[in-house]
């Protein structure tokens, strides 16, 4: 029988199989026509399974409940299942063997055209490659760790613009933190002196902070790569904590008393606005963090311990900004002073120095 659940906007299903098994679930779809086709079919495919033994087919919903629950650890999680929650209306209804690479160009398309609708500009290859990859994790696991699945479709990728790295000069820095509300400007603070994520930030608890020894840590669960990363702690980010010492019983950072959920809000883009300061998130704190040290000639194996980054790569993006370590070697082609004409070999130096 189909029903409504209260709410859902769906149709829900509710029958039971040849072998006894209640099966009770939504149908994805608000059509009642399309929900009667989708139970029909669901009828279907059960007693075949059931009496002609054929190998059960599985839906997309059934793949994501599993895999949800299974991926509960990943660092991205909150991000997959807003992807997750967007892909729904689109493959909600579907068994897995029915998304192929047409059905997820249609995904694609229509990613696309929403976006457009609601903000009137194109969402970025990007956005849309992180959607598919999630995609691709699921039918992959599906077909090689469940046996859901005889294969995993494969899934091309869009080609991707590389982005340049947006941080801030010292004088942009300094311009921002007088417009930013005092909170804000201590945890903007203490982020541009340990380059720490927005979450890593907001979540500091004092047990995490030892002042004495002038280092802080975040746990494995706490950071991006599952790894727990030590924290050394120099003079402005010490000073920024002690600041904050006896505001709260646990957390380091707060607003009116109560711990800070969110940092890059609106407060933090109305003082960007008032700074002249343009395309630039809270994230961009880490990037303009990295890009200092680069600068100051920090080695890129230090900095990568210190930014919790799991492989040179990550940190190589920004080697770019610091150039004088090749100094010697751009200097090896260089034109021989004595073939330069019309001065002596002393003034050559003279003027080359």
């Amino acid at each position: 029988m189909l029903y409504r659940r209260p709410g859902s906007r769906f149709w829900w299903l509710r029958f039971t199989t040849p072998d006894g098994k209640e099966i009770r679930r939504s149908t994805g779809t608000e059509d009642q026509k399309d929900a009667e086709e989708y139970e029909a079919r669901l009828k279907l495919d059960l007693w075949r399974v059931a009496r002609l033994g054929e190998r059960p087919r599985h839906t997309w919903q059934e793949a994501v409940v599993r895999w949800v629950e299974e991926m509960a650890h990943k660092a991205s999680h909150e991000d997959d299942l807003a992807h997750l929650r967007w892909m729904d209306a689109h493959l909600g209804v579907l068994y897995l063997d029915q998304i192929d690479r047409e059905r997820l160009r249609g995904l694609v398309m229509a990613r696309k055209r929403e976006n457009a609708r609601l903000t009137g500009k194109p969402v970025t290859n990007a956005t849309v490659n992180r959607m598919l990859s999630v995609v691709h994790a699921i039918l992959r696991r599906a077909a090689m760790a469940w046996d859901w699945l005889g294969q995993a479709p494969t899934i091309p990728l869009l080609p991707e613009t590389a982005r340049r790295i947006r941080w801030l000069t010292r004088e942009e820095a300094d311009r921002l933190l007088l417009e930013l509300p005092e909170h804000l400007a201590e945890m903007t603070r203490f982020s541009l002196a340990t380059g720490l994520r927005e979450r890593n930030v907001t979540g500091l608890e004092w047990s995490q902070v030892d002042l004495a020894r002038r280092v802080a840590w975040v746990h494995p669960d706490q950071a991006k790569a599952r790894k727990a990363i030590g924290i050394s702690l120099n003079r402005d980010a010490v000073l920024v904590l002690r600041r904050q010492q006896g505001r709260h019983p646990t957390r380091c950072f707060t607003f009116q008393g109560q711990p800070v959920a969110k940092a890059g809000g609106n407060a933090w883009r109305k003082a960007l606005a008032r700074a002249g300061i343009t395309d630039f998130r809270w994230h961009d704190l880490r990037h303009t963090w990295t890009s200092w040290h680069i600068q100051a000639g920090t080695p890129l194996q230090r900095l990568m311990e210190m930014g919790g980054w799991s492989s040179l790569d990550m940190v190589l993006r920004y080697a770019h900004l610091a150039p004088h370590h090749l100094e010697q070697d751009a200097a090896r082609i260089e034109t021989p002073l004595r073939t330069l004409s019309g001065t002596s070999d002393k003034e050559k130096a003279t003027e080359v120095a």
